[in-house]
């Protein structure tokens, strides 16, 4: 009993010593070990030559300086290599390799010295056992000190989160070596569908497989899991995710393999779980075939440059060779962003693309038209658009503007400059729209598909898809913000649901859906299943290792709160008007036939809008939404915000002022204001 009391203490004490070390300086520690090594190496010198002499004192000439040399040499071949500049705590396979030749080297070079310099005193065997005795001396000196470190980290460690593994691969043990060297992470198992693995020892923590999950979560008193897949799909992660939420433990992933390999994210990088792996559905591989025609050494433009879409389609773009990029945006520091990024990418990857970040609104007609025509644009992304519902709602007029009369003038500056392709970026709420917002994106179709009559040398196409993850705006992001502030998370209705894809994946099949246009066309994206959002709420708090506070659980850690459904909001979206659609070169595009407006029915609308807004006349400009788009119904209630105060305040002062706006505004779009004569 006495004997195990004294190991305990003595353990104690070297656990003691090692953290009283971790708190040195750097630049004392390095000395520690620079200092060990210049007792290490001479000591196996005397070793081995006692051993190879049968005495303790070697009695050679010049022994005093075979020492030095054996001290200085290896000394220098170790700092050479970089052995004290490794923290030891983070010590590997690599660090031993470093020792090897570190004392190799030192050998060799002892060796020449006996030989030129001192007349053969030492057989070569001698050198043999020096070598020998060298290399566990000073390699394991630094295994032993990292195992007292790690002991010591562990103690102060013991309140930080228990942490189970999954994935018991290379990325999986990366992943341990780095948590096990701080001190808020205590991994304590690995979880693996291999069986190979299972049941065995990595980093000293044992191979589980993941039927065992809940019981180990419960003996080891699991915290936090990790998921370290970063090749796997996202279907086998949804699995996992849907074995792990049941658990109430908080799951943190690595970064997923693109990111790792574009070096947008490290190995040691966790983050909560990427709601695209709860949706499962892996991204269809794109047709290289499709990206060329429209891309491959033109000049592209894409406007809403800095927006989420946008922004996306130019990364895009830029690796897929086209001869310039045009970023067309109206906030300055949006362009900014897109502009240093793509610009660091290019520089990265040595691509030959010009990229032209040009400040601009396509409000201005004869500004777009001027910038078409100067770069010579071939093929345009017309990303730019409102497209926040309540927003739209509440500010009518800019919003009709800037989604369908925008949309017109940009169409009509690419057709009087040559432009061979237009694609417009639209939405699912364009379908049988219940808001001013889907009502001004579906006329915006419309616009594109009239206006097809008037040429054949242009190709308009529309490409339409539902929410993207991780946009500006997304309920993904704003539930995470929610939970981490400890609730409620705000669901609208218990029964809404919506259709989503990864911005990535949107702008790649945009991308490829401009290829197959053929003038006029609507191409829908297949959104896979829809999403119910309360659902994708609770399995959000639950995979942050929280539990849903209801009337089931009123000890529950986070409140759903349903706030109703927003202003013109419905409670699911859809994707075709009818159900008259085709397949095209790409299983997840699909070609919609859809009704449309003649080019001279559709000009007396715009003719007509454009009264109506330079007047500010909400009530028109609505009525006027509701006949052009067949599917749309206005509201009774006016919600424009400027319109319901001047129609609580009927004399406000300014009424002059904005009836010279609105002339102003028609004299810039190039119409005869009253007493001028009809519209053109």
């Amino acid at each position: 009993m006495t004997d195990k009391h004294a190991a305990g203490k003595s353990a104690s004490l070297s656990v003691s010593a090692a953290a009283a070390v971790l708190a040195l300086p750097r630049q004392t520690k390095r000395l520690i070990m620079l200092s060990a090594d210049a007792v290490a190496i001479p000591t196996a010198l005397w070793a081995a030559l006692a051993l190879k002499f049968d005495r303790l004192d070697p009695a050679l000439e010049r022994t005093f300086a075979y020492f030095l040399v054996a001290i200085a040499s290896a000394l220098f071949f170790f700092a050479v290599f970089g052995l004290y500049r490794a923290v030891v705590r983070f010590m590997g396979p690599k660090a031993m390799v470093t020792v090897i030749a570190g004392v190799s080297f030192s050998v060799l070079v002892l060796a020449l010295f006996d030989r030129l310099a001192a007349s053969h005193q030492i057989p070569l065997s001698a050198f043999a056992i020096y070598w020998a005795l060298a290399l566990p001396y000073v390699g394991g000196s630094r295994f032993i000190a990292r195992y007292l470190f790690l002991r010591a980290t562990g103690v102060k460690r013991r309140s930080g989160a228990r942490v189970a593994i999954y994935g018991a691969g290379d990325a999986g043990a990366r992943v341990c070596s780095v948590l096990r060297g701080g001190p808020d992470f205590q991994p304590v198992a690995f979880i693996d569908d291999k069986k190979s693995l299972q049941g065995s020892n990595i980093n000293g923590i044992r191979v589980y497989g993941p039927e065992s999950l809940a019981e180990v979560v419960r003996q080891q008193r699991i915290d936090r899991i990790l998921l370290a897949m970063p090749t796997a799909s996202r279907r086998r992660r949804r699995e996992i995710l849907t074995q792990l939420e049941p658990l109430g433990v908080h799951v943190q992933s690595l970064p997923n393999l693109s990111d790792l390999i574009s070096g947008k994210a490290q190995i040691n990088e966790l983050c909560d779980v990427d709601v695209s792996d709860l949706l499962g559905r892996d991204p269809v591989p794109p047709k290289p075939k499709l990206f060329a025609s429209c891309i491959r050494g033109k000049c592209v433009l894409v406007t809403g440059a800095g927006g989420s879409i946008g922004a996306e389609l130019c990364r895009q773009i830029l690796r897929l060779g086209p001869s310039r990029l045009v970023l067309f945006e109206m906030s300055e520091l949006g362009l900014y962003t897109i502009q240093r990024e793509l610009e660091e990418v290019a520089a990265r990857e040595r691509l030959d693309v010009e990229v032209v970040p040009l400040l601009g609104n396509a409000h201005h007609r004869h500004r777009v038209r001027e910038v078409f025509a100067t770069f010579g644009v071939q093929t345009v992304y017309h990303a730019a658009a409102y497209k926040h519902v309540p927003i739209v709602e509440h500010n009518v007029v800019e919003g009709i503007h800037n989604n369908v009369i925008s949309t017109w003038y940009t169409a009509e500056a690419a057709l009087e400059t040559g432009v061979e392709t237009f694609v417009l970026v639209s939405t699912d709420k364009a379908v049988n729209p219940a808001n001013v917002m889907g009502a001004t994106k579906r006329l915006a179709e419309l616009v594109l598909q009239a206006l097809q009559e008037r040429t054949t040398q242009t190709r308009f196409c529309i490409v339409r898809f539902g929410n993207v993850l991780a946009s500006s705006g997304s309920v993904v992001p704003l539930f995470q913000e929610q939970i981490r502030r400890g609730g409620p998370v705000t669901v609208t209705h218990p029964d809404v649901i919506r259709y989503f894809m990864t911005i990535p994946e949107a702008a790649q099949l945009v991308l490829q859906a401009g290829s197959m246009a053929k003038g006029g066309d609507v191409f829908v994206l297949d959104m896979g299943r829809p999403v119910r959002i309360d659902d994708l709420a609770r399995r959000l708090v639950n995979l942050m290792g929280l539990t849903v506070r209801d009337a089931n659980n009123p000890d529950g850690d986070i409140e759903i709160e349903y706030t109703g459904l927003r202003t013109a909001e419905k409670l699911f979206e859809e994707l075709l008007i009818g159900s008259n659609v085709t397949g095209t070169d790409h299983p997840m595009i699909m070609r919609a036939m859809e009704h449309r407006l003649p080019w001279p029915r559709m000009q007396e609308y715009l003719n007509d809008f454009l009264v109506a807004l330079a007047s500010f006349d909400c009530h028109r400009a609505l009525q006027l939404l509701s006949e052009s788009v067949a599917e749309y119904q206005t509201a009774v209630d006016i919600r424009d915000h400027v319109w319901t105060r001047k129609a609580v305040l009927p004399h406000a002062p300014g009424a002059k002022v904005a009836d010279f706006a609105a002339k102003r505004r028609l004299s810039e779009a190039g119409k005869p204001t009253q007493g001028q004569g009809p519209l053109a």
